[in-house]
């Protein structure tokens, strides 16, 4: 069973919280293991210089900004304290553009020449792919703030390729948790894209269910080209379920708006209905006040604090949206204790330190509370604003948080709760 550890209580949620997996756990009283002294030399040039390429141009350029301010504030707060051997770490910003280009190969290229250590970016899971390759050839890290795309685990990355975002089917387990084990929800139906997002969180999600006494009365796909939903509705309204799940990507935005709309309009409304992680958005232009009032929707990592908040316009006073702002802060500051721990600010260096400095060691929840115990050990596990981050072998974040939102009458997601599964 998925472990999950709630942070706060859905509404009308009381079920009691299953034990923790060892690997949610892995520094509760325990001695934690000492994290290798480098045995050579540092080859690093003593300036850690952070590369970020973010898709400034092109369809996703509104993901752009909440990123860069979570590696400047990250910076910022880092070279107050004095920055790395006694330098200022420096940035180095270049635009990924789109998958249809080939901007991101000419960009990355003018990263390495400027001698960067670690890469935070793409924000495209289909960028991240072609990335990978070029991350491993100048031996640099790429750590991914928003790439979601599952298969990216199969992808070949010699230990250079990490993302501080869970993967999107790892969703299906809270998912699953909290719809058949917290709410006891009987029958759901769950209606999904068919794409790989889509597959791979239905096949997820699915397997999670099983371990509960829950059916799936209703299993339906539709693509991002379909118009009519009748076949969809009407299998729903004969299934009569008690929740209807909408798995589906930014890629088949209108496709999405329109299966959301069907749904609703035949009934499943409030509590029946849950949208998940890459659809959960500002529906406030798109439908009239009051449609999707009480729908519920899921979204990777910890809701933004007023605090962070202040800290992200701090670097850019216009900031409006801060999705992945924190999973890229996160990997700034994942980067540069790697980089401390190491004693060496280069590439190869801090790829071999970053899941050392993500788990089983002396917790830390800040750079000043990081810089403290390393005073005293080279052990640390940082714990970040987005959440655990505790790094697999692979370069997952597993366990995740995952935020529970609930629709208001404007059709906008507002913060209700959040639980750590994996």
């Amino acid at each position: 069973m998925v472990a999950a550890l709630v942070v706060a209580a859905l509404t009308a949620c009381s079920a009691p919280v299953p034990p923790a997996a060892p690997t949610a756990a892995a520094d509760a009283g325990s001695t934690p293991s000492a994290t290798p002294t480098p045995a050579v030399t540092p080859t690093g040039d003593g300036i850690l210089r952070i590369g970020t390429i973010f898709p400034t141009s092109g369809t996703f350029s509104f993901l752009a900004a909440a990123q860069k301010a979570g590696v400047a504030a990250a910076v910022k707060e880092i070279n107050a304290a004095g920055g790395v051997n006694d330098e200022p770490v420096e940035i180095v910003a270049v635009d990924s553009g789109e998958a249809k280009k080939t901007t991101l190969e000419s960009n990355f290229k003018k990263l390495v020449a400027e001698d960067v250590d670690v890469v935070i970016g793409p924000s495209s899971s289909a960028l991240a792919q072609r990335a990978i390759p070029l991350a491993m050839d100048a031996k640099i890290p790429l750590i991914s703030p928003a790439a979601t795309l599952s298969s990216l685990d199969d992808v070949f990355d010699d230990g250079y390729f990490f993302r501080t975002i869970p993967a999107y089917d790892q969703q299906g387990y809270a998912l699953a948790y909290t719809l058949a084990g917290g709410e006891t929800a009987q029958k759901i139906a769950f209606v999904y894209i068919a794409d790989e997002q889509g597959t791979a969180l239905h096949d997820t999600f699915v397997a999670a269910l099983a371990e509960y006494d829950t059916e799936l009365v209703a299993d339906e796909v539709f693509t991002a080209s379909t118009t009519k939903f009748d076949p969809i509705i009407a299998s729903l309204k004969e299934a009569a379920p008690d929740v209807v799940v909408v798995g589906s990507t930014y890629d088949s935005e209108k496709a999405t708006k329109a299966a959301i709309e069907k749904i609703v309009a035949a009934g499943f409304t409030s509590s029946e209905l849950w949208l998940t992680s890459l659809n959960t958005g500002d529906y406030s232009q798109t439908f009239k006040n009051g449609t999707l009032k009480g729908v519920r929707g899921v979204i990777e990592g910890h809701q933004p604090s007023k605090a962070f908040i202040a800290t992200l316009k701090s670097t850019n006073s216009k900031l409006t949206s801060y999705r992945y702002a924190a999973e890229a802060y996160d990997a700034t500051m994942l980067a540069v204790l790697a980089a401390i721990v190491a004693q060496d600010d280069a590439g190869e260096a801090i790829a071999g330190s970053l899941y050392d400095v993500s788990k089983s060691g002396v917790k830390c929840l800040s750079f000043a509370e990081c810089l403290e115990v390393l005073k005293t050990t080279n052990d640390i596990d940082y714990d970040g604003v987005s959440g655990p981050v505790n790094f697999t072998p692979g370069g997952n974040v597993e366990p995740a948080f995952w935020g529970f939102y609930t629709y208001d009458g404007e059709n906008k997601f507002v913060y209700k709760s959040g639980a750590i599964f994996g």
